[in-house]
């Protein structure tokens, strides 16, 4: 199980030898390294740690205030790696999600921050309804009066929350993202991106999260690129091999059915797919270079 460590000071003056030496200890084959504040959110460093775990990985931190210092952020942090199949371990505290103690510890930080949640829910409906009483508005003065500082932060946080949807949904999308742009024009990569997730994706919708991870450094700003024009004999060689490499498992009659749900014809101008004619294109595409060797167990269709 790979172990993954992380390690964080608030300032430069501070440093992160004797984290660096634990984490060392405790067998963490890569750390990544971050001087920034617990309280900013938006850290550079662990957002590419969190794009980049895997299923089984575990990230690990000497103590939980180097990774959050909000229950909030830290229960954020954990449901993310555990969307990815990954794990969380805190040397300086008894939680360890791939260990029955450690996820019982866990389970009992949740209760209580959902018992907090619902405390500050009843206080906030008691305060709007004692100021409505008053005659009070509700909402931000500052931002009623049109404060630049509060506008700033509602911005930073509206950013954060999006940011954190896209984390959830990241691993969906994005390794198509990392491998098919440029050369994939972005309507075709929506809809090969909604085949495989069956979510809705838009291109606007793409485009906005990959733009939102080139400007944190998480993907090269080379997938903003304008594509190639292909003709339309290339165009579909380009998405049966995206099919192939985003899924090598999936069989023929598995592509032809998410050609058909994306609404692609065939060469011959077609509604209805076979699996005869994938393995047809899977060759061509093979013979241009573009997939490698699919080999009869890749083209024998599988029903």
């Amino acid at each position: 199980m790979p172990l993954i460590g992380y390690a964080r000071v608030s300032t430069g003056e501070q440093t992160l030898d004797p984290q660096l030496e634990e984490l060392r200890e405790a067998g963490c084959a890569s750390i990544h390294e971050e001087h920034a504040s617990g309280a900013d959110r938006s850290r550079p460093a662990l957002a590419r740690l969190l794009a980049q775990v895997r299923t089984g990985d575990t990230l690990v931190v000497v103590r939980l205030d180097r990774l959050a210092r909000s229950l909030s952020h830290l229960l954020q942090v954990i449901e993310t790696l555990e969307a990815r199949g990954a794990h969380f371990r805190s040397l300086g505290d008894p939680i360890d999600t791939a260990t029955p103690q450690g996820r019982f510890s866990l389970q009992v930080i949740g209760a209580v921050a959902e018992f907090e949640r619902a405390l500050i829910r009843e206080r906030t409906r008691a305060g709007l309804r004692s100021a409505r009483a008053q005659g009070r508005i509700g909402g931000n003065p500052a931002l009623r009066a049109g404060d630049r500082e509060a506008i700033r932060k509602l911005r930073v946080a509206r950013d954060e929350t999006y940011f954190r949807k896209l984390e959830a949904s990241a691993e969906g999308w994005l390794p198509m993202v990392r491998r098919h742009r440029p050369a994939m024009p972005w309507d075709d990569l929506a809809r090969l991106v909604q085949a495989r997730t069956g979510q809705p994706w838009s291109v606007e919708r793409l485009k906005r999260a990959a733009r939102r991870y080139v400007r944190d450094g998480l993907l090269p700003a080379t997938v903003l690129e304008r594509a190639p024009r292909r003709d339309a004999d290339d165009r579909l060689l380009a998405i049966v091999a995206g099919m192939r490499h985003a899924d090598p498992d999936l069989t023929l009659a598995g592509i032809a059915a998410r050609l058909e749900q994306m609404r692609e014809r065939t060469p011959r101008g077609n509604t209805r797919w076979f699996p005869s004619t994938v393995r047809l294109l899977l060759q061509r595409a093979e013979r241009q270079g573009m997939i490698g060797g699919t080999g009869e167990e890749r083209t024998r269709p599988l029903l």
